[in-house]
């Protein structure tokens, strides 16, 4: 039987438009308008269209958009004033500095410059102790999304058998700690771990986030598990270049219970997240509950 396909655009879209449910209500209510604000250094061609996608959907959600473009000479000192600007900015909730970064500037020195407050992709080092330690933090766009979708297909995850397969800071390990927090029982694995197969094989819920394109094969899922394919990589096949994901979707896709597609699975969902983020990061300035479903 075929695996039940997640819907990562749909479920993405929904989000959207829960996120500008709330957004209208704080307007009216409160007279509060949630700012994103999104800095890019150089002339990056994947992260310019990135960057124009986040202020299209961050405009669509009523929010306020503010684009910051620099030239990719820019000194890091300069980057860092305009990052102190943002910070002290009551307009803005929301401060991303897309990366990668020109090699003269410090990315961790500049992530770490945000207010945790509002690092909305929640790479500041206080928002990673704060998720480690079950506090309450701003999380990373991507493990959020994984997060939402795994609960809205599976319900409750407490006791089920959780493989990450990846141990990037921007989503293997917080994907284990989101999953920890939801009494999963996680394992960290990595394109080093002796008998990766067997490992990935024991999982409920399999998260391939490794960067290695179509690692995951059908014999490493376990039948019925639920495979979050978190990998973007560009192949060449037959002469055209396509996308496919750390997942070899169609063996797995023979195994599983379910399964995100590649495109369309979790890739719409990092934007989608970001502005729920930016909305969280909000209400949590204005001393405003946070919105249901929409945070970890």
């Amino acid at each position: 039987m075929a695996a039940t396909l997640i819907d990562g655009k749909a479920f993405a879209a929904w989000v959207r438009a829960d996120v500008a449910a709330h957004v209208a209500r704080l307007r009216e209510v409160h007279g509060l308008v949630p700012g994103l604000a999104v800095v890019l250094v150089g002339q990056d061609p994947a992260s310019q269209v990135y960057v124009r996608n986040k202020g299209v959907q961050t405009t669509e959600a009523g929010m306020a958009s503010f684009e910051h473009k620099l030239p990719v000479d820019t000194p890091e000192a300069d980057l860092l004033a305009l990052v102190a600007r943002l910070n002290a900015d009551p307009a803005v909730h929301g401060i991303l500095v897309q990366l990668p970064l020109p090699k003269h500037i410090d990315t961790d020195l500049v992530i770490n410059a945000i207010d945790p407050a509002k690092d909305v992709d929640g790479f500041h080092i206080s928002n990673v102790g704060l998720l480690g330690t079950g506090q309450k933090a701003m999380v990373p766009c991507t493990p959020l999304g994984c997060l939402m979708m795994l609960r809205d297909h599976l319900g409750s995850l407490s006791g089920l058998n959780a493989v990450v397969v990846g141990r990037s800071n921007i989503v293997g390990k917080p994907m284990a700690q989101l999953l920890l927090g939801d009494s999963c029982t996680v394992t960290i694995a990595h394109s080093r771990t002796r008998d990766l197969a067997e490992v990935c094989a024991r999982a409920d819920i399999l998260v391939a986030a490794v960067g290695r394109p179509e690692m995951i094969t059908g014999d490493m899922v376990k039948p019925g598990a639920t495979v979050i394919d978190v990998g973007i990589n560009r192949i060449e096949r037959d002469g055209r270049a396509r996308l496919v994901g750390d997942v070899d979707f169609a063996s797995a896709a023979a195994v599983a219970g379910a399964i995100t597609p590649v495109p369309g699975g979790v890739g719409p969902m990092t934007i989608a997240c970001l502005l729920a983020n930016t909305l969280t990061a909000c209400c949590r300035a204005n001393g405003l509950p946070e919105p249901d479903g929409l945070t970890a």
